[in-house]
C-alpha cells in the first residue's frame, strides 16, 4: 500500500498539492477577512438594537449527552493492510466519532483505539451494488460490473459500507438482517451528527466562514447547495480544495495505474485518501493562522464599529437604496417569470415528508409516556418512575427508536426541480430536517423531565398517574406550537437556499458591471463593514422573501400540516417554567436509587491502583449507553476464506457470570435495570428497554407486555368498583375514541383566559375547526394558535381531572367524533382536584 502511494505521489505531485492548497486557502482567506468584519458589525448591531421572534415554549438542554455514550458492539471489519476480515469492537462516544479496537478487552483496558472514524461527508451503504455504482465514477472511462471482478469478497450477505468521495472507505458486515438495520441506524446517526455543520453559537466566525465558502464557490461558477459543506472547518476547506484538485490529479495519475479493474480502483482510492490527508493537514495549519490574524484585529474593529455605528448604518442604507433602484426591477421580473410559479409546488414537496416526520416524533414521545403511565398503575413509586425516566431521558439520541421519525423525511424529493434550480441533492434538506426533529424531541423530553420532577417534589407520589397525564398534556401542547414554528422557519430557509443562488446566477452577469461604481459612495473608514457584493445579495434576498413569507403564511392560514399563524410574539410569558431551564439535567437513578450500587460495584471491580482512583476510572469507563450492545444469538460461523476470528456468542457478552447469578436470585439494581458489567456492556433488561433485543429476548418482552396489559384493567376496575354497567361501557368507549387536545399553549397557562382573541381570527375559522389528518391530528384552535378557554371548557377540564385515571390512547389515524361523556365526581375527588390545580398554578 505504501509503495503504491509513494510511487504515484512523488515530489513533483506533492508540490502541486501544496501549491494548489495554498492558492485556494489564500483566496478563501481574503474573502474570510472581509466577511469577518461584516459579521462582526452585524453581531454588534444585533446586540445594540436587539432582535425578536416567537419565544420557544419548550426548554432546551445545554449538555444533552453529559456522561453518556451512544453505542458499542462487535462486528466484522475489512482490513486494507492484509485484505482480511476480523471481528472488531466499535465504541461510539458522545462526540459521535467511531472508535474501533481489536477486541472488547482492549477497550476495557483503556488502550488507544486502532483507528477513529470522523463520519463527516460519509454515506452509509448496505449493498455492494450501491457501492460499485459510486466507485464506477472514480476513474474516467472505467465501469465496474457486479460479479465480473468483485472489489472485495464480503464475509456475509449483510454489508455496511462507509463511502466518502475523497477519504478512505470502511467496510463492515454482520450476520443477520436485523443487526444490519440496527447498525445502519447507528451509523446514519453518526453521519447525520457530523454533517450538521458549524455551531450557530459563534455569531461571528460561523457566518464569516460560510459566506466566504459560498462566495468562493460562486466565483468558481458553482451556485446552489453543496453536499460537502459538513464537518469541521478544516474538513470543509479540504473538500473545497479537493473539488478542483482531484480531477487534475486523476488526469495525471490514472493513465499510470496498472493491473485489473478492481486493483486500479483500489489503488486510486488509496491515493485519493493520502492526498486528502495531506490537504487536510495543510488546511488546518493555514486556517488556524487565519483565525489568529482575525482574532488579533477584532478588538480594534469592535471599537471602530461601536464608535461609528450610526454613521455606518446611515451610509449602508444610502448605498442600499442606490443598488435597490438598479437591481430590484430585474429581480422582480425574474421572480414573476421563473420563481413564483414554482414556490407552491416546492413548498408542498418540503412540507409533506417534514410534517410526517414531526408527527412521528410526537407519536413516539406520546407512546413512551403512555407506557410509563400504564406501568405506574401497577407500581406507582418514585423508583419505578426513575426507571422509566432513565430510558426516556435519552430518547432523542436513541438512533433505533428515532429511526421511524427520520425515515419519514427520507421520502423528501425535489425531482424535476433539481436541475432547474441547481440543487445538487435533497440530502442537504433531509439531514437538516432530521437534526431539527432530534432537537425538538430532546426539548420535549427535557421539559417533561423538569416539570415532572418539580411535581414529584411538591406533591409526592399521590395521584401519580394524574400528575404524569397533566405534565404530558402540558408538554405536548408546547411541542405542537414549537414544532410549527420550527417547521415554518425550516421551510423559509429551504426555499431561500433553493431560489437565491439561482437568482444570483441569473442576475450577476447583468449587474456585476454596475456594482463597482457604488463602492465610491462608501467612506474609506467604513469600507471594511460595508461591502457592495453583500448589499447586492441582501437586495436579491429581500425581493424573494416577500413571496416566500406569503406562501408559508397562506399554508398556515389554510391549516395544512398543522401550521399555526404567529400572531402573538411571546417573551418570557412563563417565567416559572423558564427558571427550570437553568437547572442541570436530572440524574433519576441517583436521586431515586440505583446510583450507589453502581458506584460500589465499580469500586469492587477496579483493577490495581488506589481504590478511589480505580473506582473513579471504572465509573468513567462505565458511563451509561443510550443504546445497549447488540447480542447475536446463535450467530453462525461464516464459511469464507477471507474471514478470520469469527466470533461466537461469548465474544459479544452483555453480562458476566456474577450478574447472571444475581439475576437468577431475582436481584437487580435499584434503577430497575441490571447494572452493566465492568466492560460497559448492558444487561438483558437494558437491552429490552433500548429496543435492540433479539430472538428469545424479544419474545420474553412481548409476553411480559401482554401480562402487563392484562393486569392494568384489574387495577382500573378496582378503582371504579361503584360504577354502573352503562358507565363502564362509556369508559371503554372513551379509551377507543380520539382525545383531542387543546390549543397550542401561550406558555402562560394560568392566564390563558385573559388573552384576547388573536387578530385575524374569524368566526368562520372557529365554526369550522381544522380537519384532523391521519398524519398529525391537531387540537382544535383558531388561526393564531391561541384560544381562550370558555367556562364550559374549564368545567370539562375539572371533570377530566376528577375522573379515575385513564391512559389516553395515541392519536387515531382516521377522523373520529368526540363524544360527550358524563363522569360522577365525588366531593372528595373534587376537593383534591382543586388543591392540585392550585399548587400547579
Amino acid at each position: 500500500m505504501g509503495d503504491v502511494i509513494s510511487s504515484h505521489l512523488d515530489e513533483a505531485k506533492r508540490e502541486i498539492i501544496t501549491a494548489r492548497t495554498g492558492e485556494v486557502i489564500g483566496e478563501f482567506g481574503h474573502l474570510y477577512e472581509q466577511q469577518y468584519a461584516v459579521a462582526l458589525f452585524n453581531n454588534v448591531r444585533l446586540d445594540i438594537e436587539g432582535g425578536g421572534g416567537p419565544q420557544p415554549q419548550l426548554l432546551h438542554r445545554k449538555i444533552p449527552l453529559e456522561n453518556k455514550s451512544i453505542f458499542s458492539g462487535s462486528l466484522f471489519q475489512y482490513l486494507e493492510e492484509n485484505k482480511k476480515w476480523r471481528s472488531h469492537f466499535l465504541f461510539v462516544p458522545d462526540s459521535y466519532n467511531i472508535n474501533y479496537y481489536d477486541n472488547k478487552a482492549s477497550h476495557d483496558r483503556r488502550l488507544h483505539p486502532k483507528g477513529t472514524i470522523n463520519c463527516a461527508g460519509y454515506r452509509v451503504l448496505t449493498s455492494m451494488e450501491q457501492y460499485l455504482d459510486l466507485i464506477s465514477s472514480s476513474l474516467p472511462g472505467v465501469k465496474a460490473k457486479v460479479g465480473s471482478s468483485p472489489f472485495l469478497k464480503c464475509a456475509s450477505q449483510f454489508p455496511l459500507i462507509l463511502w466518502h468521495p475523497y477519504a478512505r472507505h470502511y467496510y463492515f458486515c454482520v450476520t443477520t438482517e436485523k443487526e444490519q438495520q440496527k447498525w445502519l441506524a447507528v451509523l446514519q446517526d453518526c453521519v447525520r451528527h457530523a454533517n450538521d455543520g458549524l455551531s450557530e453559537e459563534d455569531k461571528v466566525q460561523t457566518p464569516a466562514f460560510t459566506d466566504a465558502v459560498r462566495l468562493y464557490r460562486q466565483a468558481q461558477g458553482h451556485y446552489g447547495s453543496w453536499e460537502m459543506m459538513c464537518g469541521a472547518p478544516s474538513q470543509i476547506l479540504s473538500n473545497l480544495v479537493m473539488e478542483g484538485l482531484l480531477p487534475e490529479l486523476r488526469e495525471l495519475i490514472s493513465p499510470r495505474l496498472k493491473g485489473k479493474l478492481h486493483e486500479r480502483q483500489r489503488n486510486w482510492m488509496l491515493i485519493s485518501d493520502a492526498v486528502y490527508s495531506l490537504v487536510q493537514e495543510q488546511c488546518q495549519t493555514q486556517y488556524e493562522a487565519l483565525l489568529q490574524k482575525c482574532g488579533a484585529a477584532r478588538s480594534s474593529l469592535d471599537a471602530s464599529i461601536r464608535t461609528d455605528m450610526d454613521q455606518i448604518i446611515t451610509s449602508k442604507e444610502h448605498v442600499t437604496n442606490k443598488i435597490r433602484a438598479v437591481v430590484l426591477p430585474k429581480a422582480e421580473k425574474l421572480l414573476k417569470v421563473s420563481i413564483q410559479p414554482y414556490i407552491s409546488s416546492i413548498l408542498d414537496a418540503l412540507m409533506e415528508p417534514t410534517s410526517r416526520g414531526f408527527s412521528e416524533v410526537r407519536e413516539v414521545f406520546f407512546r413512551e409516556l403512555v407506557d410509563m403511565s400504564k406501568n405506574t398503575l401497577n407500581d406507582g413509586t418514585k423508583e419505578t418512575i426513575a426507571q422509566h425516566m432513565e430510558k426516556i431521558s435519552m430518547l432523542a439520541f436513541h438512533p433505533v427508536k428515532m429511526h421511524s421519525c427520520y425515515e419519514k423525511v427520507e421520502h423528501l424529493s425535489l425531482e424535476g426541480l433539481q436541475q432547474r434550480f441547481d440543487v445538487s441533492s435533497p440530502s442537504v434538506f433531509t439531514q437538516r430536517a432530521q437534526i431539527l426533529m432530534r432537537e425538538q424531541m430532546d426539548d420535549a423530553v427535557y421539559t417533561f423531565e423538569q416539570i415532572l420532577h418539580q411535581s414529584l417534589e411538591s406533591q409526592g407520589t399521590e395521584e401519580l398517574c394524574k400528575t404524569i397525564q397533566r405534565c404530558q398534556d402540558r408538554v405536548i401542547k408546547k411541542f405542537d406550537y414549537d414544532s410549527s414554528t420550527v417547521r415554518k422557519r425550516f421551510f423559509r430557509e429551504a426555499l431561500l437556499q433553493i431560489f437565491i443562488p439561482y437568482m444570483l446566477k441569473q442576475l450577476s452577469p447583468s449587474c456585476a458591471s454596475e456594482l463597482p461604481r457604488f463602492q465610491e459612495l462608501i467612506f474609506e473608514d467604513f469600507s471594511r463593514f460595508i461591502l457592495v457584493e453583500n448589499i447586492f445579495e441582501e437586495v436579491v434576498l429581500h425581493s424573494a422573501m416577500k413571496d416566500i413569507m406569503m406562501a408559508v403564511k397562506e399554508a398556515a392560514v389554510q391549516r395544512r400540516h398543522n401550521l399555526y399563524r404567529d400572531s402573538i410574539v411571546l417573551s418570557n410569558s412563563d417565567p416559572s417554567l423558564h427558571l427550570l431551564g437553568e437547572n442541570p439535567s436530572i440524574d433519576w437513578a441517583k436521586e431515586h436509587g440505583g446510583a450507589k450500587e453502581e458506584v460500589d460495584g465499580a469500586g469492587e471491580d477496579s483493577e490495581g491502583g488506589d481504590e478511589s482512583e480505580g473506582g473513579d476510572s471504572q465509573k468513567k469507563r462505565r458511563m451509561k449507553q443510550v443504546v445497549s450492545m447488540i447480542q447475536v444469538e446463535d450467530s453462525p460461523v461464516l464459511s469464507t476464506e477471507s474471514c478470520m476470528e469469527v466470533p461466537c456468542n461469548d465474544d459479544i457478552p452483555e453480562r458476566d457470570e456474577e450478574e447472571e447469578e444475581k439475576e437468577g436470585d431475582g436481584e437487580e439494581s435499584s434503577d430497575g435495570k441490571a447494572s452493566p458489567d465492568q466492560n460497559g456492556s448492558a444487561s438483558p433488561r437494558a437491552s429490552e428497554n433500548s429496543g435492540l433485543s433479539n430472538g428469545s429476548v424479544l419474545k420474553e418482552e412481548e409476553a411480559r407486555a401482554e401480562e402487563q396489559v392484562k393486569e392494568i384493567p384489574l387495577k382500573v376496575e378496582s378503582a371504579t368498583a361503584g360504577a354502573s354497567a352503562s358507565e363502564e361501557e362509556e369508559k371503554k368507549g372513551e379509551d377507543r375514541q380520539l382525545v383531542l387536545e387543546e390549543q397550542p399553549p401561550t406558555n402562560q397557562e394560568v392566564s390563558e383566559e385573559a388573552l384576547p382573541p388573536a387578530p385575524g381570527a374569524t368566526d368562520t375559522a372557529r365554526e369550522n375547526p381544522p380537519e384532523v389528518t391521519a398524519d398529525f391530528p391537531p387540537p382544535p384552535h383558531d388561526d393564531s394558535g391561541f384560544q381562550s378557554p370558555t367556562s364550559e371548557g374549564a368545567e370539562e377540564e375539572e371533570e377530566e381531572a376528577a375522573a379515575p385515571c385513564t391512559v389516553a390512547p395515541p392519536p387515531a389515524e382516521e377522523h373520529l367524533e368526540v363524544k360527550e361523556t358524563s363522569t360522577t365526581i365525588t366531593p372528595e375527588a373534587e376537593a383534591k382536584t382543586i388543591d392540585s390545580k392550585t399548587s400547579d398554578q
